[in-house]
Order: structure tokens, then C-alpha cells, then sequence
């Protein structure tokens, strides 16, 4: 069991992210639960890398001096599963918004899929989601796609070392990608959908590992809360 002076020196927490659950939520919580518990008046906590809220998944949480790392954990090879539906398409490229458009499958096979994947292998350039956290003049991109207005997104060049289909289910495909710091799996759904000539987006996301760090060993917010001392 940690100490007070371990939160305090720095530690780094590897959480289970819960679905729905923002990665600023996720950090609040366990900031308020170490301070409760070791009557800390402040400390620094910080996560290495954001997960949308209909993602799951690893996120590493740092305390104290160890948020001096983020960069560092932020920067390391991802990896992610996940499911992405072909035929139709959504403005957020993922469950966020409704579906705005379908198309055609027919022409769709599992050799096809398959060997699509090859064009997203190496350093690919890559438009974030209108509907994402970066920003541009001052204001998330979100705010402008929410409010309905029109806004110029640069591309950025990401690498995806690999990306495989590991199961196939009519337009139901599951997926694994190990990327760069900076790739959007939203945006590689959407992209994926066009290179078939049809459309696709993400209906399901889980981050794996960071760099070293694996979700096997992180634990569930409930769970580590139950591991500090009670009052």
C-alpha cells in the first residue's frame, strides 16, 4: 500500500478507464481520494495521454514529482483494439454523433479489408476529427463542430507501425494498431472506410499499452480507491 510520502516523491498510477468517464474526471477523482485520505493539501496530478470519454483503456496517471515524466510517457508508442462499422459514417467519426452517411458494401471482401490495411503501414498523413481537443485560435475544435461552424484542421504526419483486422463479422470489423504519439483512431476508421470506397467509423476504442505500460496491470478507479486508507 502507497504512503503519503510515495503520492507525494511521485508515483505513477496505471488506471482502467472507465467508459464514459473523462480523462480530466479520472484524474480529479483520484486527485480528491489521495488528498482525502492523507490529508494532503496539494499535489500534482497529471495523465500522460487523453482517452475520449467512449474510450477505454489504459490511462497513466502521475503524482507529484513524477508529473515531471508526462512528457515523456506521452511520447511512447500506443497501442489500441477496437471495432469499426463499415457502411456508414458519422461527423465525430465515432458513436458521439448520429449517423450522417451510408455506403455502398457490396463490393466489400475480407481479402480487400485485409489488404487495405497495408496503405495505413508506415508514416501516413492524417486530419483530426473536427469533433477532438486540439486547438486553433484559442478555442477547442470541438466548440467550433458543436456550434456549427466551419474550420480549416491542418494534417499531421503520424506513424502506424501496425494495424491488422483480427476478426471479421459482416460490417463489424476488429481491429489492433500499435501508432505514434498524435494518431486519432477515429480518424483512421473514417479514412480506412474511404480507402475501401465505402465508409466506416469507430464504435468501440480501448487503449492497450503505453510504451511499457500495460492495461493488464492497471486497475479500475473503484479498485484503487479501495487499496488507500479508509477514514
Amino acid at each position: 500500500m502507497h504512503t503519503k510520502d510515495d503520492f507525494l516523491s511521485g508515483q505513477v498510477l496505471l488506471i482502467d478507464k472507465p467508459l464514459t468517464w473523462t480523462s480530466f474526471q479520472a484524474v480529479n477523482k483520484l486527485r480528491w481520494e489521495i488528498r482525502h485520505a492523507f490529508d494532503i493539501k496539494k499535489i500534482k496530478v497529471g495523465h500522460a495521454g487523453t482517452l475520449d470519454p467512449l474510450a477505454t483503456g489504459l490511462l497513466v496517471i502521475c503524482t507529484g514529482k513524477m508529473t515531471k515524466q508526462i512528457n515523456v510517457f506521452q511520447g511512447q508508442e500506443k497501442e489500441y483494439t477496437g471495432t469499426f462499422i463499415l457502411g456508414s459514417t458519422t461527423p465525430s467519426f465515432d458513436l458521439e454523433t448520429e449517423v450522417d452517411k451510408s455506403f455502398p458494401t457490396e463490393h466489400i471482401t475480407d481479402e480487400l479489408i485485409h489488404s487495405t490495411t497495408q496503405q495505413f503501414i508506415g508514416q501516413i498523413n492524417q486530419f483530426p476529427p473536427v469533433f477532438s481537443a486540439i486547438k486553433k485560435d484559442g478555442k477547442r475544435l470541438y466548440e467550433f463542430a458543436r456550434a456549427g461552424e466551419e474550420v480549416e484542421i491542418k494534417s499531421r504526419q503520424v506513424e502506424i507501425t501496425e494495424f491488422e483486422i483480427t476478426k471479421i463479422n459482416q460490417l463489424e470489423l476488429q481491429f489492433r494498431v500499435v501508432c505514434s504519439k498524435g494518431t486519432y483512431i477515429r480518424s483512421l476508421a473514417h479514412d480506412f472506410g474511404k480507402a475501401l470506397k465505402s465508409g466506416a467509423h469507430l464504435s468501440s476504442l480501448r487503449r492497450t499499452r503505453i510504451g511499457d505500460f500495460k492495461v493488464d496491470d492497471a486497475l479500475t478507479p473503484e479498485a484503487f480507491i479501495a487499496n488507500l486508507p479508509s477514514k
